[in-house]
């Protein structure tokens, strides 16, 4: 802990509260986002949380590091935001349109936003504590951020904290205000949720930016640029799941997934030009519909696959809402 610098931020100088704290941004953010869901309400809540720390810093007293500290600043506002969110309207799903077929399962979550990996990159240290039960790349997938909205937000933040980040017991019973029996009985329940909700793969997916996953990458943005639905499905597992921002619920398994390519995707003899990415520790894509008539393709949303061996999964669909994140335009040149 370094005493000089927290004395300096004590006695007011923001130089030295910015030395302190600014190297936790990042992953304060990711800690945020899984929790909440949404990278965008996580930077504000960070941003409240160094706002919050630096009006707080004369009465730290340093009985924990200032990491620690700043959790329990962060993980109290992203508890506030979800108690402040369960207030408002619901959201309406948008009800199927525009010929979309109908989904053949429900979707307990919604809504969700990626998580771009070049932030990733920023963290300073991405090894877990020692009561860590997940790994990094695990751990920020979209699968199991998904799983996580699916818990009461206490038992999400317990969850997070010990078995996502390595707290334990006794600090994360600190940094929520509660006991250790509390915090025990919270992770079991969380556990058990989790397990049901996430069942392990029935194959590892390749590591990122391997030559298998570049190879699938590579696949599948010529079949997109073809218009070829066939080698689309071809790279489908049995039970793939597709989610679309139009649709209440998801697609899932390979012949609905074929109908839905067919009659949505690729309608009308449509062809892409796909821009890749990365989110949550999966390859992505901006999508782009080419124009027939003009040189210009259009931004058409965000596509986040899910590996399972050598095939996909899953194949998320997000809105243009999402493409500033990444760095993406609305537009594109037909022809670089």
């Amino acid at each position: 802990m370094n005493t000089d610098l927290i004395a300096r931020a004590q006695d007011g100088d923001e130089v030295a509260f910015r030395q302190l704290v600014d190297g936790h941004r990042r992953e304060l953010e990711v800690h945020c986002y899984r929790i909440l869901g949404s990278s965008q309400d996580a930077e504000e809540v960070v941003q409240e949380t160094f706002m919050a720390a630096w009006q707080g810093i004369a009465s730290f007293e340093a009985r924990a590091s200032v990491r620690t500290w700043l959790y329990r600043i962060a993980t109290n506002r992203c508890l506030d935001a979800l108690r402040a969110a369960r207030r408002r309207p619901a959201v309406d799903v948008v009800p199927t349109t525009l010929g979309l077929p109908g989904p053949n399962s429900s979707s307990e979550v919604i809504w969700l936003e990626p998580y771009p990996d070049v932030l990733l990159d920023e963290l300073r240290d991405q090894t877990p504590g020692p009561e860590a039960l997940y790994e990094a790349r695990e751990a920020i997938s979209l699968a199991f951020v998904s799983a996580l909205q699916l818990l009461p937000p206490r038992q999400r933040a317990v969850l997070i904290l010990r078995d996502v980040l390595g707290f334990r017991s006794k600090e994360v019973a600190a940094i929520l205000g509660s006991s250790e029996e509390s915090v025990s009985s919270a992770l079991k329940h969380a556990r058990a949720t989790l397990h049901r909700r996430l069942p392990p793969p029935a194959e590892p997916p390749p590591a990122p930016n391997s030559p298998a996953e570049r190879e699938l990458v590579e696949r599948l943005t010529r079949a997109y640029q073809m218009g070829d639905v066939d080698a689309v499905v071809a790279m489908l597992t049995d039970d793939v799941v597709l989610t679309t921002p139009l649709a209440p619920g998801n697609y899932e398994g390979r012949g609905v997934a074929d109908h839905f390519l067919r009659s949505v995707t690729f309608r009308e003899g449509r062809t892409y030009r796909l821009i890749a990415t990365r989110a949550n520790g999966q390859p992505a894509f901006g999508l782009y519909v080419r124009d027939p008539v003009t040189d210009v393709a259009h931004a058409n949303g965000m596509l986040v696959l899910t590996l399972t061996g050598s095939r996909i999964s899953a194949m998320t669909r997000f809105d243009n809402s999402v493409l500033p994140l990444f760095g993406l335009p609305r537009t594109l040149p037909e022809h670089d």
